[in-house]
């Protein structure tokens, strides 16, 4: 028999959950009349030719909803929130066709949500490369890529890919990154191999020296495939996310074996500049460039000294050969600022002369961490 304060309980629950369903209903209205009004903006777009997508234009509503926030709701999660919905509104205009290394669980699978929102139309890739074709020729809109990671560094091929690629960089995301050891047995006995992307064996390679220091590490095309391989090979163990675990139906035996606890991932957004022009300045901006220059002494100096004349901060310099046989190479720098910034475009173009070969490779607010 119930007390007469189980009672009370009860019915005081049940009454907030009436209220629950009310509010509900009225969100459901609320977001439906979004989406009409989200119809009509398409449609004029579609009349004067704009761009429907607009990364600059997600984050003013979103940074004005997150300043208008009054709790208790946390503002990451409002955020998460308007992002899905903005993501869904889109969709009825025209769904974003985006590029991403597949299959289904990978990390860059999940920089594109993060950015797009869950109503993207994701096109798999088998390769980084295969995200740059698919964005150049337009069988996507656009494309998401690693770039680097903050333990082992850039991630080489993207840079050398952006080199003669005719897309430009609209945007990033940063993504913590947890590598978890998947499974088709919740055990680490009879293991023999480990597969993963490179990157993700090399970020893991303490642990996996520790615990399975007799198992082959076998580098595949990305994580998701080497969980895809786990599930169907009983002495495998994949590196991947709880996405990947969920997607093939994997234990996970060991949770988050990265050597660093703090170990984070950037990733660009590219398409080409006739899909999305260079975004407008936001106030937090990054420029990046690829230059070379002649193989002379003080060269690399000299181009850099237009940076310190105009007080551009110089956030990465990174350089990879040009494969000419001439021992020369190409440089990547990410400055921070805006071309529209008077004293970034006196620096650029200073700096351009100095150079024999110059590229712009997109300028873009820079990314929120997830």
């Amino acid at each position: 028999m119930n007390s007469p304060t189980s009672v009370v309980q009860s019915e005081a629950l049940a009454k907030l959950r009436v209220q629950i369903d009310s509010l509900d209903a009225q969100l459901l209205s609320l977001l439906n009349q979004r989406a009409r009004v989200a119809e009509e903006v398409g449609e004029l777009k579609r009349q004067e030719g704009t761009p429907f997508f607009r990364p600059d234009r997600v984050a003013q509503v979103i940074e004005r909803i997150q300043a208008d926030n009054r709790g208790p709701l946390l503002n990451q999660h409002v955020a998460a929130i308007w992002r899905e919905v903005m993501s869904a509104c889109l969709a009825l205009e025209v769904p974003q066709r985006v590029a991403v290394l597949g299959p289904q669980g990978t990390f860059c699978e999940q920089a594109a949500i993060e950015f797009f929102g869950s109503a993207a139309n994701l096109i798999y890739c088998n390769s980084f490369d295969e995200v740059f074709h698919a964005t150049a020729a337009g069988t996507s809109q656009f494309g998401v890529v690693g770039m680097e990671n903050s333990t082992e560094g850039v991630v080489a091929r993207s840079f050398d890919l952006f080199l003669h690629s005719p897309v430009h960089t609209v945007g990033e995301v940063s993504l913590l990154v947890r590598h978890n050891l998947l499974r088709q047995v919740n055990s680490l006995d009879g293991i023999e191999v480990v597969l993963a992307h490179p990157q993700a064996l090399m970020q893991c390679q303490g642990w996996l020296s520790t615990h399975l220091p007799q198992a082959e590490r076998r580098a595949v095309s990305s994580n998701a495939e080497g969980a895809r391989l786990a599930a169907a090979n009983p002495s495998f163990a994949g590196l991947a996310s709880e996405r990947a675990a969920a997607r093939f139906g994997l234990h996970i035996v060991a949770h988050a074996i990265q050597d660093e606890a703090y170990n984070r991932t950037r990733f660009a957004v590219i398409c080409l500049p006739q899909t999305l022009a260079m975004p407008a300045a936001s106030g937090r901006d990054c420029t990046s460039i690829v230059v070379s220059v002649p193989n002379k002494p003080g060269s690399v100096h000299d181009m850099l000294t237009p940076l310190k004349k105009h007080g551009v901060s110089m956030t990465r310099f990174e350089s990879r050969p040009a494969k000419s046989g001439k021992w020369e190479y190409y440089f990547y720098i990410d400055l921070q600022g805006h071309p529209s910034q008077p004293n970034v475009a006196a620096a650029l173009a200073e700096l351009q002369a100095y150079c024999a070969f110059f590229k712009m490779l997109g300028a873009y607010p820079l990314g929120h961490d997830v």
